[in-house]
């Protein structure tokens, strides 16, 4: 066990009290999240993470367990692993408006299908973080398959305008639908009901499912992307966590205007490029912190001022 486990458990209780807050009480009843509302949520999230930010600079030491690195160093590396996971996840936020747009999913159950889909992200990211943790701690070796892969991943984006998805081709979808009974409408905002005595999943249940098998995808490419900037685990999972509990909100946010930052999505692309390198060359060259933090703050607003620049033309 850890020597600062009490912020584990601490830090945890933390996030499950404000997810029943959000789903039990302020949202309890199912509807259209609108922009305002989002935008509320969106602040709400981000100072959040800016208060634990402070947190980390005066007892940064204490949280991560007596690391060798300073609280500045230590704060550096969450902003910058926040900045990282949130700029990542606004690409997979493309991929849910095509997931709800193909399953035509009503916008008073979206929130329910992010909220879920969300929890069981932060079980799945929790997983990955401590089996990347340990395998770079015990084989330093696959820091270089970590970078490499980046790499690779970042090219492979420069070579797509746009986040694709094809739930029809999804494993998992397809082994639902030959072998879960399911309602051939959605009912209401459940996922399963009964019927002539029988239980069936709903559409909503499949949503889901597709949801959930396409965050495996987005972890692989995040979580070395976070390794890259730091190797606390309270670091890297604080970060992760604070990323994805403001992913709801900036869903819906955006949700309006995506189409207008597509010069973003190689923006991003560039990133991993970046950070897939450090990786790579971490035996060799040592970049500071704030120099990966100026190199990912500068890309994203270059990404987001070009896209405003010069706007996508519209087609037919």
């Amino acid at each position: 066990m850890p020597a600062n486990w009490p912020f584990w458990v601490g830090f945890n209780v933390f996030v499950v009290l404000m997810l029943v807050l959000d789903l039990g009480v302020l949202n309890r009843r199912a509807h259209v999240i609108k922009f305002r509302e989002a935008l509320g949520w969106m602040a709400l999230w981000v100072s959040l993470a800016g208060m634990f930010a402070v947190l980390v600079y005066f007892y940064g030491d204490n949280l991560v367990g007596h690391s060798l690195r300073s609280n500045r160093v230590l704060t550096l590396e969450f902003v910058t692993g926040y900045l990282v996971e949130e700029s990542l996840s606004i690409d997979n936020l493309f991929v849910f408006l095509l997931i709800f747009r193909y399953f035509k999913v009503p916008g008073q159950f979206q929130h329910k299908v992010l909220f879920w889909g969300i929890l069981g992200a932060l079980i799945m990211r929790g997983v990955f973080i401590f089996a990347g943790v340990s395998l770079i701690n015990r084989f330093h070796w696959v820091i270089y398959v970590f970078g490499g892969f980046l790499v690779i991943v970042g090219l492979r984006l420069f070579g797509e305008s746009e986040a694709q998805v094809n739930p029809e081709k999804n494993p998992i979808v397809r082994f639902a639908r030959k072998y879960i009974r399911l309602t051939p409408e959605y009912v209401g905002g459940k996922f399963f009901v009964t019927q002539n005595r029988l239980g069936y999943a709903t559409p909503l249940f499949l949503v889901l499912l597709v949801v959930e098998t396409t965050d495996i995808a987005f972890a692989v490419d995040s979580i070395p992307a976070i390794l890259a900037i730091t190797r606390e685990p309270f670091i890297v999972y604080t970060s992760n966590v604070f990323a994805i509990l403001g992913l709801r909100s900036l869903y819906f946010a955006l949700a309006g205007m995506m189409e207008l930052f597509h010069y973003l999505h190689y923006g991003l692309a560039l990133i991993l490029v970046f950070i897939g390198g450090k990786m790579l060359a971490s035996h060799w060259l040592e970049v500071p912190i704030t120099w990966a933090l100026a190199v990912v703050i500068g890309v994203l607003l270059l990404s987001v001022a070009a896209s405003i620049a010069f706007p996508a033309k519209k087609t037919a």
